[in-house]
C-alpha cells in the first residue's frame, strides 16, 4: 500500500528501467479523480486492448466508458504511451480476496471471487496492444516493456512481482492479458533481483522451429521440459528427458495455450515469441552448437 508516485517520479522510474516513454498532451492531469479516490495504490494491473490502433481509444474512451482507460499503452514496438494519471477506467470492480493477496504480496493470487471492490482506486493500469485472439503474437519488445514498466513501479514502491496482476486475475469477467501472468511475474522478479536467476545473457537463443524434429536429442530438450514443468505446462508421464517427442509437443502446446495462442498457433512447435517468454537457461549444448 503506497501513495501514488507523482507524474514526474513515474517518468523518471520508467526511464531508469530502460522504458521508452511517449507523453501525450496533458496526461499528467487527465484522469477520472472526480468519480472517486485514487490511492493508496497496491499494485499494477496489465490488460490487452482486444484491438489495434488503440491510442485514441485509451485517451478518450467511449460514451459508455470515458477515458482515460489506463495510465499507459504499450504498443507493438515496445514504446509506452502515457495517456492519463490518477484514477483511470481500466480495472472496474473485482475480488476482495485478490486485493488482499496483492496487499500481502502472495502469489499466485487466488481465483477471483465476486466483484466487490473498486480496482480503479488501487492499481496503476497499463493496456498492451493485442487483439487477444491467440493469433496475434506479442513481440519481444512489447513483452520486455511490460516487464520493465512493472519492475519500475515495483522498485519505486518496494513491491515484489506479486503486486503485478492481470485483469483476468482480478475478475471473472475478463480474459486479459492473453499471456501467462506467472511467467511475467517470474521475469519481473528476475529483473528486480529478488532471487538468483540467470541473467538475460544466460538464456538459450531461439534455435529455430526446424530444430524441433521428432528424435532430436540433447540437454537442451531436457532443459525445455524442465521449464515447461516449472510453468505448470508439463504433460509428461515420465521425464522430461533428452529426446524431443510427443510429450514435449503436448507440453509446449500447453505453454502456447497459456500464452493465449489458439488453433494452429498452439501446435506445440516453438516459435520465437513463445520461446523468448519461456526463458530456457543455457545448457552445455550451447558450447558445441
Amino acid at each position: 500500500m503506497a501513495t501514488p508516485l507523482t507524474p514526474d517520479a513515474l517518468v523518471r522510474a520508467l526511464r531508469a528501467e530502460g522504458v521508452v516513454v511517449r507523453e501525450h498532451g496533458a496526461w499528467r492531469t487527465h484522469n477520472r479523480d472526480h468519480k472517486g479516490p485514487w490511492g493508496p495504490v497496491n499494485g499494477v494491473m496489465l490488460h490487452h486492448t482486444a484491438g489495434s490502433d488503440s491510442l485514441r481509444l485509451c485517451l478518450d474512451g467511449t460514451a459508455a466508458l470515458p477515458g482515460p482507460l489506463c495510465t499507459g499503452l504499450i504498443t507493438k514496438d515496445g514504446d509506452v504511451h502515457l495517456v492519463g494519471y490518477g484514477r483511470t477506467n481500466h480495472a472496474g470492480s473485482g475480488s476482495t480476496a485478490v486485493l488482499s493477496a496483492v496487499i500481502a504480496e502472495k502469489t499466485p493470487p487466488p481465483a477471483p471471487g465476486p466483484d466487490a471492490v473498486d480496482g480503479n482506486a488501487h492499481f496503476y493500469g497499463f493496456e498492451i496492444e493485442n487483439l487477444g485472439t491467440g493469433r496475434d503474437p506479442y513481440p519481444t519488445a512489447q513483452l520486455d516493456a511490460a516487464e520493465r514498466l512493472s519492475t519500475a513501479l515495483c522498485r519505486a514502491h518496494g513491491w515484489s512481482a506479486a503486486s503485478v496482476i492481470g485483469h483476468k486475475e482480478w475478475t471473472r469477467r475478463k480474459i486479459d492479458p492473453s499471456f501467462s501472468m506467472p511467467g511475467m511475474r517470474t521475469r519481473i522478479d528476475a529483473r528486480l533481483g529478488l532471487r538468483p536467476t540467470p541473467g538475460p545473457a544466460s538464456y538459450e537463443p531461439f534455435p529455430g522451429a526446424a530444430y524441433f524434429v521428432p528424435g532430436r536429442r540433447g540437454p537442451l530438450i531436457t532443459a525445455i521440459g524442465r521449464r515447461l514443468v516449472a510453468e505448470g505446462c508439463g504433460r509428461y508421464a515420465v521425464g522430461p528427458g533428452p529426446v524431443w517427442g510427443a510429450a514435449d509437443v503436448r507440453s509446449y502446446a500447453a505453454w502456447q495455450l497459456a500464452l493465449g495462442y489458439r488453433g494452429p498457433a498452439a501446435d506445440g512447435v516453438p516459435g520465437r515469441t513463445s520461446w523468448d517468454l519461456l526463458r530456457v537457461p543455457r545448457t552445455a549444448e550451447e558450447a558445441v552448437r
